[in-house]
């Protein structure tokens, strides 16, 4: 393939945030080799399948995607380039290709950077190729600077990968391997560029953001934390709020409680995943902090920011969880009044600890306890929502809304928050008095004053 040629990518993207952003520097550096974005399938040359190994079957769902782009290819006549990427072609690898031939390329999370000449060799005909080595070098020191799929006023920036935890349940130090960090200067040389772009908005991505470390920039001394380049964001023109998502409560430490006392651009919002109520159920997840250390936390980051509403993830009929370790959970799900949380009922994970395990939960338990769990989080969320009705927040309008006139934008806390308002404000922070607010959005109005402007 020429770097002239015009040809068209469809990119589907499956699971977190740092799935998105690895799709956006996959279109980036597709378009460097003559890639223009694609807006289905039906259009493309290349379909590139950006999985997520974290929820049970994925690996299935995957088959059953390439099957369909399979069938795309038969009926069109035209020799679609399929694709598949991200954890399910490091967890499967070679597989894939022996079980769905249809597949062109396997590529890891660590080699996307590569993904401009896999493609090439694909084109002039080489076929079966497998890439999901955990290369030497830093993708990111090979990735185009230009943020070209960036479009609007909010952006994700990874700035770690990885994980040394190993939770007995979790694959991703198996898919993603060993923490590592960004150096700080490539972090911020990237968000002085969304600046640039119009991003208003960032977040920090990592599978442990907080456990972050960079040397410091420019020939400094020393080692720069999380609490530091959040620092050092927050002095870059243009950027009024920032982000951080997910952070793993061992890494949790003095210096991030203060960022949030002393940083007024870092929300008052934290993403910071429990997953059990029982100390028994932690330690066999291994998850390196009990109920009550989880607590603490909270109770530290509350003394500080008054206003801090707190996101989490449950995993409900772990092996072994008895109806008092799910008592446990419902305890401390009550204790922190979470304004938005995710639940899940275990699922093993193929080379997991947690899946060797005997004693499993039947599945009528896990559903009974999942609806328990989802009930008294919806609950809380709902009273989160309505807890902001009467209150006038600073907004960040980003897309039009289904109704004529209206715009959607993103509170401090999350939550869409729905106005009507004129389509330049676009891109803006404006303050919003809400009036009325439901399980999922609120809606409000622009204050007089700034409805002048």
């Amino acid at each position: 393939m020429s770097e002239t040629s015009e040809k068209r990518v469809f990119i589907r993207t499956y699971g977190c945030q740092m799935n998105v952003y690895d799709s956006e520097r996959m279109a980036e550096s597709l378009s460097k080799a003559g890639y223009t974005t694609a807006n289905s399938p039906d259009d493309a040359d290349l379909v590139v399948l950006n999985t997520c190994h974290i929820r049970e079957k994925a690996a299935e769902k995957v088959y059953s995607e390439v099957g369909r782009m399979r069938m795309l290819r038969e009926r069109s006549g035209r020799d679609v380039k399929i694709a598949v990427t991200g954890c399910v072609a490091q967890a499967e690898g070679a597989e894939i290709q022996r079980r769905a031939p249809a597949v062109d390329l396997v590529v890891g999370p660590q080699s996307y950077h590569r993904l401009p000449e896999l493609v090439d060799r694909v084109e002039r005909g080489e076929r079966s190729i497998v890439d999901t080595d955990f290369p030497t070098e830093s993708k990111f020191d090979h990735l185009p600077e230009e943020r070209s799929a960036v479009n609007g006023a909010s952006a994700f920036l990874t700035v770690q990968e990885g994980c040394d935890k190993f939770c007995s349940f979790c694959v991703v130090p198996y898919t993603r391997g060993a923490e590592e960090s960004r150096p700080v200067a490539s972090v911020l040389a990237e968000a002085e560029r969304l600046a640039g772009q119009g991003v208003r908005e960032l977040t920090l991505l990592g599978q442990n953001v907080n456990a972050y470390h960079g040397d410091a920039p420019n020939g400094g001394s020393g080692t720069w934390n999380l609490a530091s380049l959040l620092r050092a964001l927050g002095d870059i023109d243009g950027l009024e709020r920032l982000r951080f998502t997910t952070s793993h409560p061992k890494d949790m430490d003095e210096d991030l409680y203060q960022a949030f006392a002393d940083n007024p651009k870092l929300m008052p919002y934290l993403h910071l995943p429990v997953q059990s109520g029982s100390d028994p159920i932690l330690k066999a997840m291994n998850r390196s902090h009990t109920a009550a250390e989880y607590i603490a936390i909270i109770e530290r980051l509350r003394s500080i920011r008054p206003d801090m509403a707190i996101s989490g993830d449950f995993i409900v009929g772990f092996p072994g969880e008895s109806d008092q370790d799910f008592a446990d959970t419902l305890k401390i799900i009550t204790q922190v009044n979470y304004a938005q949380a995710y639940s899940f009922k275990y699922s093993p994970r193929p080379g997991t600890p947690a899946a060797n395990v005997e004693f499993h939960v039947p599945e009528e338990v896990k559903s009974k306890r999942l609806e328990a769990v989802q009930l008294l989080l919806n609950e809380q969320q709902l009273a989160f929502n309505l807890g902001c009705v009467g209150k006038t927040m600073s907004i960040l309008l980003e897309r039009s809304g289904k109704e004529d006139g209206q715009l959607i934008g993103r509170s401090p806390y999350m939550q869409s928050v729905h106005v009507m308002a004129p389509s330049h404000r676009l891109g803006q922070m404006v303050d919003v008095e809400i009036l009325s607010a439901g399980a999922n959005s609120l809606k409000g109005q622009i204050v007089i004053a700034q409805q002048a402007a």
